[in-house]
């Protein structure tokens, strides 16, 4: 069943209630478009998979995302799609799709990604250069909650080069950023 992005926004909505999950929805649902696009797949869906991949967590944060199914399903989304969104657990034990190893591969980045940019004296995404996000990824007192080898092997189960994805996902995150959409909460 195909929605609006307004609608999805509003499932989303009902759910959480965190303006920092919901910038953060925003920013996975960004990086999940830009991926569908650059490996010619279904941009709203990729989209809408990342944008409530974290629809349980405001209410289930210690048992995320093993309650997306029940939510999602009275909402009547598909099981593959929900499917997809469960499959960002961490010990997911099947083979991930490509758009299940796109959605872990940003799901820390583009946390990691607007911190680095909420620091500089602009605080823009749009001077934001891969080697300073590669410089704080070393500074383990910087956004340690964020876990680095998630955010390196989920480049290298891409099979993209670690650069090459933060370049992808700062300008991915910079272009959204300009977007009518992610304005309300602002996603930077």
């Amino acid at each position: 069943m195909e929605r609006s992005r307004q609608e999805t926004w509003g499932i989303l909505t009902k759910y959480v209630t965190s303006n920092v999950l919901l910038k953060h929805s925003m920013a996975v649902e960004a990086a999940m478009t830009a991926y569908a696009g650059k490996f010619e797949n279904d941009t709203d869906y990729w989209g809408a998979v990342g944008l409530l991949h974290d629809v349980d967590f405001d209410q289930y944060p210690d048992d995320h995302p093993n309650h997306a199914r029940e939510i999602l399903l009275a909402h009547n989304y598909s099981d593959d799609f929900i499917t997809n969104i469960e499959s960002h657990a961490r010990d997911w034990p099947k083979e991930r799709t490509l758009l299940q190893k796109a959605l872990l591969a940003v799901d820390e980045l583009t946390g990691f990604i607007i911190a680095c940019a909420m620091v500089r004296p602009d605080k823009s995404l749009d001077n934001l250069e891969v080697k300073s996000v590669i410089k704080k990824m070393k500074d383990k007192a910087f956004a340690r909650a964020v876990n680095r080898d998630n955010i390196k092997n989920g480049a290298a189960d891409l099979g993209i080069d670690l650069n090459e994805h933060i370049g992808f996902v700062i300008k991915a995150l910079a272009a959204a950023a300009k977007q009518p959409q992610y304005q309300n909460p602002p996603l930077i």
